[in-house]
């Protein structure tokens, strides 16, 4: 099946809470919701001893804020919602959190299941991953380790959400600082830490690794499934605007869409999870804007098509800046588009019949 959804809370949403955007989803009859990760800072805030002391993080109150993890006296960071927080701890409190406290996501992930809502996570689109963690500079590591604490973060997050993917871009070259060379081997040795940790702490969704727009960005087509190749766990996530950007224009015909959707077909049990959008970009290859559907050179008329002839297992994000009206659309085109298949192949059919009749 084909599962379509907004890259985040829908636009006419009118309250904007999560709890709000999976009915809105669910209302318009679409099936997936991405929620959107921004300003995962993280705040130390020491444990009331009244009031959080001797509870683990499903169990406090939203007046405490959302507590992503714990950091214990000796600096251990634990990520365990069952871990008991003793008063010498800090808690780790998300303030833009995707919920008012950890233990709603729960409840909420359960109703998205109801409402056969499917749940991802976008990490920020600021990620960098190209730098490391053993940086003589002490400002990079810094930015380096919260770089992959939002990705574990998220994870968290998602898996109580009981979501299906984290979709993540990993950084961008930086050729003043560093050779490209030791950018990748960067990024994929915070990538091994970061799925040692998905592995530690048990995390059910899948880490998504993006196609990126720039040419200064790692995340082409071949990078992406190297990654992917490389590291068991990893699945890529196919944005076909990014694609189209980076390849100057590439998808053009049904064909396009039918041979690169076969290539991201041969991952994770073969669901495929991709954004669309249309899409400005320079000639250089670097994309400038999404933009709506019907405003640009990359058409959906021939992606719905391919989807028609495939029949995928996919999951299909509107990030166009009409999100949700644009997800009703490409769900509603791809219906047209089967409805005329069918009824052409009932056409030819009857057609064969009759022969076969007038032959007999």
């Amino acid at each position: 099946m084909i599962r379509y959804g907004p890259a985040g809370i829908p636009l006419s949403c009118k309250g904007r809470t999560l709890k709000d955007g999976i009915e809105d989803v669910h209302n318009l009859a679409l099936t997936a919701l991405e929620i959107q990760m921004v300003r995962p800072k993280i705040e130390m805030v020491p444990p009331d001893p009244d009031y959080d002391v001797g509870k683990n993080m499903k169990e406090l109150d939203a007046e405490t804020g959302f507590v992503v993890g714990i950091e214990k006296e000796d600096g251990t960071i634990l990520y365990d919602p069952e871990e008991i927080i003793e008063e010498e701890d800090n808690l780790m409190v998300m303030p833009a959190g995707v919920a008012a406290r950890f233990g709603d996501l729960y409840p909420l992930g359960h109703m998205a299941k109801r409402h056969d809502v499917s749940l991802s996570l976008h990490t920020p689109y600021y990620m960098d991953l190209g730098t490391s963690i053993e940086s003589d500079d002490e400002k990079e590591c810094m930015l380096t380790q919260q770089y992959i604490d939002t990705v574990v973060q998220a994870g968290v997050i998602l898996n109580a959400l009981q979501g299906d993917i984290v979709v993540t871009n990993v950084g961008l070259y930086n050729d003043k600082k560093r050779s490209r060379d030791e950018t990748e081997d960067n990024i994929r040795n915070n990538l091994s830490f970061i799925l040692e940790m998905w592995e530690d702490l048990d995390l059910k969704p899948r880490l998504g690794i993006e196609i990126t727009g720039q040419q200064d960005v790692f995340g082409s087509l071949e990078q992406v499934f190297d990654l992917c190749d490389e590291f068991e766990g990893l699945t890529p996530v196919l944005n076909f605007p990014h694609h189209q950007a980076r390849t100057k224009g590439s998808l053009n015909l049904q064909t396009d869409f039918v041979d690169i959707i076969n290539q991201f077909a041969g991952y994770s049990d073969n669901h495929v999870y991709a954004s669309f959008s249309n899409v400005e970009f320079t000639p250089e290859g670097n994309e400038k804007w999404f933009t709506p559907l019907k405003k640009g050179e990359l058409r959906f008329e021939r992606l719905a098509e391919a989807l028609a002839d495939l029949k995928p297992d996919m999951t299909l994000i509107s990030s166009s800046p009409l999100l949700e009206h644009d997800a009703v659309y490409m769900r509603t085109l791809t219906e047209r588009v089967l409805s005329k298949k069918a009824a052409k192949q009932i056409k030819e059919d009857k057609k064969r019949q009759e022969s076969a009749t007038e032959e007999a």
